[in-house]
């Protein structure tokens, strides 16, 4: 069945109904998106996605548990598993990265409403998760976190930094970055997001409604605290994080005290920061959608940042800084893949 003729059988229109198809613009997930209308006014989104990226084929069902919870995703329309088709409400083209110049009383509203909603699905027991009729990507562990700060080494450290790690220097990260990893899986697991990042947010009508949520499992909450609120797409200033981090901790009894919160908080953003870097140098260089490249300045003085707030990680502080040098001394650096060993 092609892509029309399931949206036809889907939104129940008749062949005589014209259909206009319009591509979306291109993320980095391995799915491609269009924009439907018909009619007047009436429009829908449709994604066809590589069934072999497994957690695409998740997202129906993460979807309809989410509604189920009252966390405000977009409607359902149908799902093709054979043919890899989703249809679904179409939410429109603002979100929260749209806000993103707007004053901070309008800003912190619309966070402050983001972030509860995503504490519904943080605070839903997991013994209480249907595992039998809803599939996750497994949980945040020792492998993924793992995972996470070898993509950062190749494809951000040696492919976008040109940097070679000499065997001591390397040995000091990989010590210090498992250590982190063992204290990010101590805390309390909850679902998250994964990729919980402005453009994943839209907002309609002022209110947020979650997309993207394909790659979502148990983990640490922390790390979509993390990509919300350390995220590279938008500038936010001490006061403001510390502002809507009080407010999330407002939500519901905290297990920790404010400053082990917080400095829960900024281990897991380095964590994830790590990840989202690594992923603009793949997505940059290897998979050639260079858009990706110009967040890395940000998302490095993020993760700087992040990594100096405690005194637990020292050497991902010095790597930070030897990074931030190589882009410095050479710009081409992001356009062309040199090797220099430190």
């Amino acid at each position: 069945m092609n892509m029309i003729a399931f949206a036809r059988e889907a939104l129940g229109l008749p062949e005589s109904q014209p259909l206009e198809l319009t591509p979306l613009t291109k993320r980095g997930s391995d799915r491609n998106y269009f924009r439907l209308t018909w009619g007047n006014a009436d429009s829908a989104i449709l994604v066809h996605y590589d069934p072999k990226r497994v957690e695409n084929a998740y997202y129906a069902d993460i979807s309809m548990f989410l509604q189920e919870i009252g966390v405000p995703v977009p409607r359902l329309i149908r799902h093709d598993r054979k043919g890899c088709l989703i249809l679904m409400e179409d939410m429109g083209n603002q979100d929260l990265w749209s806000f993103k110049d707007t004053p901070w009383e309008t800003r912190c509203m619309l966070y402050q409403k983001t972030l509860v909603v995503i504490h519904k699905f943080h605070s839903f027991p997991e013994k209480a998760f249907p595992f039998r009729r809803v599939r996750l990507m497994e949980g945040f562990g020792s492998d993924l976190y793992r995972w996470e700060r070898d993509y950062f080494r190749e494809h951000f450290v040696n492919n976008v930094c040109g940097i070679k790690l000499e065997p001591p220097m390397e040995q000091e990260i990989e010590t210090e970055l498992s250590a982190l990893a063992g204290r990010l899986e101590r805390t309390k697991r909850s679902l998250v997001h994964r990729d919980l990042q402005s453009q994943n947010v839209m907002i309609r009508n002022n209110e947020p409604i979650l997309i993207d949520f394909q790659g979502m499992r148990f983990g640490n909450p922390f790390y979509d605290l993390g990509s919300l609120l350390c995220d590279p797409y938008v500038v936010f200033s001490d006061n403001e994080i510390n502002e809507l981090l009080s407010f999330y901790y407002s939500l519901s009894k905290q297990d920790l005290g404010w400053s082990a919160f917080l400095g829960c908080f900024w281990e897991a953003a380095a964590q994830r920061l790590m990840q989202a870097l690594g992923a603009y140098g793949f997505l940059g260089l290897t998979k050639g959608m260079t858009a990706f490249l110009a967040y890395i300045p940000a998302g490095l003085n993020n993760l700087q940042h992040a990594a100096s707030q405690g005194a637990l990680l020292p050497h991902l502080c010095d790597l930070s800084r030897l990074c931030r040098k190589a882009l410095d001394q050479n710009n081409s650096l992001l356009r062309n893949n040199r090797n220099m060993t430190i």
